[in-house]
C-alpha cells in the first residue's frame, strides 16, 4: 500500500530533521541552559553571541556524540551573533539553501538544548521584514519572522526548509517579547566573516544629527540615482569626522559611496563594515547643488 500524503510529509520532515542535524550542535558555554550552533566550516561554529559567557573552554557536540573545545574568535551583540574556533577540524559544514524563503512556506526550526539528541519544531514563516534595529546597538537589514515555538537551547540552532538545509539562524537574544527571529544565513555569513575577520563588528560615525527631508524637484535632476528623500543635516558635533570633513549645517545627505541614502536606517548600514576609517565620498545636495565631500568615518 502506498502512503498517504500526510505520511510522505512526515518522512519529509524527519529526513529534513536528520540532515540538519549533522551540521546543528550543542554549544556549552554558560552556566545554566545549553544552546545550539550551526557549523560553517570544518573548524568554525556560528551561534548566538547571548548564550556565550566564557570565552575559552568551550564545550561543543556533534550530532554524533563526539565532542571538541572550542573558544571564541568574535562577537557583536548588535547582531547577536559569534563565532567559535574549534580546536580539531572535525565539523561537517551547514548545507545553505541556495533559494530564498517565502512567507507561507513550511520550516523547521533545529535545536540541541541537551545531550538527549536534537530536537525539532514545526511552523511556517509568518514574514520576511527588514530593515530593523535590534534594540542592542545594532541592525538587521532583513530578519524571517515565524510562528515555530522555540524550545530551551533553541537559540542559535538553524532555521531549514524541507530538504534539511538552512535558512538562517534563530535567535531569542532580541526580547521585545515577539518571541524568536531568524537572521537569514546570507546576512548571518558576512558577519561571520567580518567576525573572524576582525573579532567584532565596525560600525561607524559621523558625528551629525539629521531629519528625513523631500528632495526639490530641480535637485533631483543632477541626483545619480532616483530618490524621494534624504536626511538634511542639522546638527554636527565639535572635532567629529563630519566637522573634519568638510559638512556643513543645511547640507541634504543624498548618498554614501555612491549609495543613496533615504533614511536614517540606511545610513546606519552604509557606515559599517569595510568604510570606518577611510575617506569616503559623499553626496550631498548644497544650495541646491549637487557636491561629494570626502570624509573619513569614525568608528564608535
Amino acid at each position: 500500500m502506498s502512503k498517504n500524503i500526510f505520511s510522505q510529509l512526515s518522512d519529509a520532515m524527519a529526513n529534513a530533521v536528520e540532515q540538519a542535524g549533522k551540521y546543528t550542535v550543542l554549544v556549552d558555554a554558560r552556566r545554566r541552559q545549553s544552546a545550539s550552533g550551526i557549523a560553517i566550516a570544518k573548524d568554525l561554529i556560528l551561534t548566538a553571541d547571548h548564550v556565550i559567557e566564557k570565552e575559552e573552554d568551550i564545550n561543543i557536540i556533534f550530532g554524533d556524540g563526539k565532542e571538541s573545545k572550542a573558544r571564541l574568535i568574535g562577537r557583536d551583540g548588535g547582531a547577536d551573533l559569534a563565532v567559535l574556533k574549534l580546536d580539531s577540524a572535525s565539523a561537517s559544514p551547514a548545507d545553505v539553501a541556495q533559494t530564498p524563503a517565502r512567507v507561507g512556506e513550511f520550516i523547521l526550526a533545529i535545536g540541541r538544548g541537551n545531550k538527549s539528541g536534537i530536537e525539532s519544531s514545526f511552523g511556517t514563516i509568518n514574514a520576511i521584514g527588514g530593515p530593523v534595529r535590534t534594540g542592542r546597538g545594532g541592525m538587521l537589514e532583513k530578519y524571517i519572522k515565524t510562528d515555530f515555538v522555540s524550545y530551551p537551547g533553541f537559540s542559535g540552532g538553524p532555521l531549514i526548509n524541507g530538504e534539511g538545509q538552512a535558512y538562517g539562524i534563530n535567535t531569542s537574544g532580541f526580547g521585545g517579547g515577539g518571541g524568536a527571529i531568524t537572521i537569514p544565513m546570507d546576512i548571518a555569513l558576512k558577519v561571520a566573516k567580518a567576525l573572524e575577520k576582525d573579532g567584532k563588528i565596525k560600525r561607524g560615525y559621523l558625528g551629525i544629527r539629521s531629519q528625513t527631508v523631500n528632495i526639490p524637484a530641480e535637485a533631483k535632476k543632477q541626483m545619480k540615482q532616483e530618490q524621494d528623500t534624504g536626511l538634511l543635516i542639522v546638527g554636527i558635533e565639535k572635532d567629529s569626522p563630519a566637522e573634519k570633513g568638510g559638512l556643513i549645517l543645511g547640507d541634504i545627505l543624498v548618498g554614501v559611496n555612491g549609495l543613496a541614502i533615504e533614511h536614517h536606517d540606511e545610513l546606519f548600514n552604509r557606515l559599517s563594515g569595510d568604510v570606518v576609517g577611510k575617506s569616503t565620498p559623499m553626496d550631498v545636495l548644497r544650495g541646491g547643488k549637487l557636491q561629494t565631500v570626502n570624509v573619513t568615518v569614525g568608528e564608535r
